[in-house]
């Protein structure tokens, strides 16, 4: 997201510029935008990016404007890598979404409290939600780790804490990134 947010801004001038007074290539453009746009599965925003850069320099490249094109896209092409490659907007290695099951019967305020202290850094409980009938909760947290290797030995503990019931230990789950 941090990198179409980035990119956006120049392609736009880029379409404005090629765009600039001329009627019938505005009206191409709006209708291929919208057929892209509207009309394909909805992608991530990367790919609506990548969707827009590509009609950008063939907008420039079809109205004849091929060294300007070819600009573009080497400064455009060489931003996107960089961002890309960079660690600009990426969660920590260390930072993980927990999700315990515990019986009904467990006091789910204190009882992970000295493993947590061992193992985890910061800790926050971002759901609680019942399962299986309402016999059982579903504790989520979003977690950072101390130590990354001791993943399992954190995992273990917890499963002797909750009566060996389902523990998930994994990246944090995401919104689906979508313009």
């Amino acid at each position: 997201m941090i990198v179409s947010l980035a990119l956006l801004p120049t392609l736009v001038q880029v379409v404005i510029m090629m765009v600039n007074g001329n009627l019938g290539a505005g009206v191409a453009v709006l209708g291929t935008f919208s057929l892209v746009r509207f009309r394909s599965v909805p992608g991530t925003s990367r790919e609506i990016s990548c969707i827009f850069f590509a009609m950008a320099v063939g907008l420039a490249t079809g109205m004849g404007f091929i060294t300007f094109a070819a600009a573009v896209t080497v400064i455009v092409g060489a931003v996107m890598l960089i961002l890309t490659k960079s660690p600009i907007g990426k969660m920590q290695p260390t930072c993980r979404e927990l999700k315990i099951t515990i019986p009904e019967n467990l006091d789910y305020t204190e009882i992970f409290d000295e493993v947590f202290d061992k193992y985890i850094k910061k800790q926050e409980l971002v759901k609680v939600k019942t399962t299986n009938l309402g016999s059982m909760y579903e504790l989520t947290y979003l977690v950072t780790l101390k130590n990354s290797n001791q993943e399992k030995q954190l995992i273990d503990d917890i499963r002797c804490r909750n009566g060996n019931l389902t523990v998930i230990c994994g990246r944090p789950h995401t919104v689906v990134e979508e313009l």
